[in-house]
């Protein structure tokens, strides 16, 4: 077994860099169901996200990374449903601390050409299920929580 990274220290007074995400979701036979990719690195379930765009908004800037690595378009809300913090790994034994805002998109169109395709797995899963199947404890409690920030 490889050892995990050790996180990267931030410089005194440096601020944790900020990724944009997207929670993909769908209602599916009235229950809302939420789409997970793999990473390109380790192949766990995580939801689309990357860094900030010059000319995007946060909420943009998520929805792009949605459409590069998951094919999917739709809505996506400009109010944030909350951040989670995980390590980014940037090299062999090498990883530093990242947080990630994350948006709400509703899947309208769900694409096979799309940027990434051949270097990611998507799949639908409930949300009890989905959150079960993300590794950052944060992103766990946003993902129980979608439902009753999507209630009207």
């Amino acid at each position: 077994m490889l050892d995990a990274p050790t996180p990267t220290p931030l410089e005194k007074g440096a601020s944790c860099p900020v990724q944009y995400g997207a929670v993909c979701w769908r209602m599916h036979r009235n229950k809302v169901e939420v789409l997970l990719i793999t990473s390109r690195d380790t192949g766990r379930w995580v939801i689309p996200k990357g860094w900030p765009m010059p000319d995007r908004s946060a909420s943009e800037a998520a929805a792009t990374e949605a459409w590069e690595e998951a094919g999917v378009r739709g809505d996506i809300s400009t109010d944030s449903l909350g951040l989670f913090s995980y390590d980014k790994v940037v090299g062999p034994k090498k990883c530093f601390a990242c947080q990630v805002e994350v948006f709400a998109l509703r899947v309208a169109a769900l694409h096979t050409d799309f940027p990434e395709r051949n270097q990611r797995r998507r799949k639908w899963f409930a949300v009890e299920k989905a959150a079960r199947k993300v590794n950052e404890p944060e992103l766990r409690k946003l993902l129980k929580g979608l439902p009753k920030q999507l209630a009207p």
